[in-house]
């Protein structure tokens, strides 16, 4: 048999992995996968060697479009009153007005959709697709620790969606995410650790033979569901598989504490508390697909978020859904802040990392799934400042979703309700 690599002066492919049953290690950059006589420093701030990463952040009940859009297109636009609070990193994101899912009802029951972008979308039965991120993390998934990171509050529903259209779950509590990622076992914890995953994988070969077994009695819709089940199985194979390969491996040193995330009854606070987490997980390496969902605020004042947003052009209404919407827009500038400031082989995290931060409803006074909030931050696209789509006939999102795909090296030339590919640079 073959060794997987023989040293020669031929270049290595950036995209090499080590393989170990159905575990692939990504190789970090090489000398061998750079042109030779590239300086150290080159290779180092080549963004296109480097991990690309994605990060899918939802937050509810659209946004007051006369604050948001400018009035010109272009990189030259003159800032908005939430436009302001992302001054610092013009040039850094796109900002795209008239794009939706096509044909999707006027309610908040979009939700879980956003990120598959379903063509077909039946709110009381929806048959959902597989999601964005999935697709990112069969991808460039298997070189962290965690495939993907569904993060987001206890009260809202899964975005994140597996290859048959099952929801993953995800984790609510902030606390808990960070010491799962960052806080090491005992030894015997860990030992109790290894044994579970062990368990696990035989009760999972037990249960695919059973299944097997019973598929030969059943009839075509019976087979289809367990199809769906045998799906699930695969999928907790290799995520009890990735587990196993970092089991011993200790966690990374971080400057902060589990009390630093202690779950608060401030909205803002909570926002804050996940931006910093995913932050760190970036930052770490830990993982490099994340899905953020986030809930409505609790309430400033005397009147609610969801209230407000439904504010029937009341000024009063419109002036205080404006001040959670400005919270909003200044907790996502600090985050990219953030990546901005962490410095990665010679570039910025940011320069890395693909942010979209877009929500399922446009108008949430008129619960209109057209015209979403759709901003897309980083990763290494050429940014364009306000990219203006006809308000009537709107762009495909999943157009935008293909050209994401693209931009961490995927082959994608459709996705979801996509009808051909977004040209953002």
């Amino acid at each position: 048999m073959k060794p997987p690599f023989v040293q020669t002066s031929q270049r290595l492919d950036r995209r090499a992995f080590l393989r170990a049953g159905a575990v692939s290690i990504g190789l970090p950059l090489l000398d061998a996968m750079v042109p030779v006589g590239w300086t150290a420093r080159a290779r180092a701030a080549a963004v296109n060697l480097s991990p690309r990463r994605i990060v899918l952040v939802h937050r509810p009940l659209g946004s007051y479009h006369p604050f948001l859009y400018p009035a010109s297109a272009g990189p030259n636009f003159e800032a908005t009153r939430f436009l302001q609070k992302m001054e610092s990193h013009r040039g850094s994101f796109t900002l795209f007005s008239g794009m939706s899912h096509p044909g999707y009802p006027n309610s908040h029951g979009t939700e879980p959709a956003i990120f598959t972008g379903v063509s077909s979308f039946n709110e009381k039965d929806l048959h959902n697709s597989v999601s964005l991120d999935q697709v990112a993390a069969a991808n460039i998934g298997d070189a962290t620790r965690f495939r993907h990171l569904p993060l987001g509050s206890v009260w809202s529903q899964s975005l994140s969606w597996n290859s048959k259209g099952v929801p993953t779950p995800h984790e609510p509590n902030v606390k808990t995410m960070f010491q799962r990622l960052f806080v090491d076992g005992t030894t015997e914890e860990i030992r109790r650790e290894m044994g579970r995953l062990r368990d696990g994988m035989s009760i999972l070969d037990q249960v695919r033979g059973q299944m097997h077994s019973l598929a030969r009695t059943l009839g075509a819709g019976d087979r289809e569901r367990l199809d769906l089940l045998e799906t699930s199985i695969r999928e907790a194979e290799q995520q009890l598989q990735q587990e196993q390969v970092w089991a011993n491996r200790p966690r990374p040193a971080v400057n902060a504490k589990p009390t630093d995330f202690e779950s608060s009854q401030d909205r803002s606070d909570m926002r804050r508390k996940w931006y910093s987490l995913v932050h760190l997980a970036l930052q770490t390496d830990s993982s490099r697909v994340i899905v953020l969902s986030l809930s409505e605020h609790a309430g400033v004042a005397e009147i609610q978020h969801h209230d407000a947003s439904h504010h029937g052009k009341d000024p009063a209404k419109i002036e205080q859904l404006a001040k959670y919407e400005e919270s909003e827009f200044q907790l996502l500038s600090s985050f990219l802040d953030k990546l901005k400031a962490s410095d990665e082989s010679g570039s910025s995290l940011l320069d890395k990392t693909q942010v979209l931060s877009v929500s399922n409803l446009g108008d949430a006074s008129a619960h209109s799934s057209n015209n979403l909030p759709v901003l897309l931050a980083g990763g290494g696209h050429k940014h364009q400042g306000h990219i203006a789509f006809n308000q009537e006939k709107n762009e495909p999102l999943c157009n935008l979703y293909v050209r994401m795909l693209q931009q961490l090296g995927i082959e994608a030339d459709r996705f979801g309700s996509s009808s051909g590919v977004l040209d953002i640079g």
